[in-house]
Order: C-alpha cells, then sequence, then structure tokens
C-alpha cells in the first residue's frame, strides 16, 4: 500500500493505494498517531484503494474517533468493492461517505 499526505493548514488528505491490509495497517496506524495533531479536517481519499482487512477498518476507526474530538473526517471516492467491505461489516455507520 502507498500513503500519500497532503496538507493544507488545518486540513489534510491521506491518499491510500492498493490493500489496506494487516501489514500495511501499521504505516496507516503510525501516520494516524503521529501526522494528525492540529488538523481540524481530514480527508481518506480512496480512489485508489482495491481492499480493506480489518486490522485497516480498525485505523480508520480510530481515525474517526481522534477527529471527531478535534474536527471531522470524510471517506471520498471509495470504490464499491471496498464500500461493501464497510457495508457486510456495518462499519459504514461510523463514516461520512462522500462520492
Amino acid at each position: 500500500m502507498e500513503i500519500k499526505k497532503i496538507a493544507d493548514g488545518d486540513n489534510l488528505t491521506i491518499a491510500l493505494s492498493g490493500r489496506l491490509d494487516a501489514v500495511s495497517a501499521r504505516d496507516l496506524d503510525k501516520v494516524v498517531n503521529s501526522d494528525l495533531n492540529g488538523v481540524k479536517n481530514l480527508t481518506f481519499d480512496l480512489a485508489d484503494l482495491v481492499y480493506v482487512a480489518s486490522a485497516g477498518l480498525r485505523i480508520l476507526f480510530v481515525a474517526q474517533k481522534k477527529m471527531k474530538k478535534q474536527g471531522s473526517m470524510k471517506l471520498v471516492h471509495v470504490k464499491p468493492e471496498v464500500k461493501q467491505i464497510f457495508e457486510v461489516t456495518r462499519f459504514i455507520d461510523f463514516f461520512t461517505i462522500e462520492s
């Protein structure tokens, strides 16, 4: 998986590509734990993400909990096959998902 960060003031976009699995979730966990200080608006761009494992869902959920305390978070450009994973696991209820 590749992680690209684009910061603009107190806005941060994190673009993910590839597979967010147990191994790559560790890298995203480091970003969530170190790069969200001072961020008011967090956007995860999932246009190039093809798969999310349970470990990846957990990291996104941790980011959501953190952002509820300091601002907002949304997921954008979610592919149908990835959105289906959110639906099956019922994680879709915890996130703001925009096309």
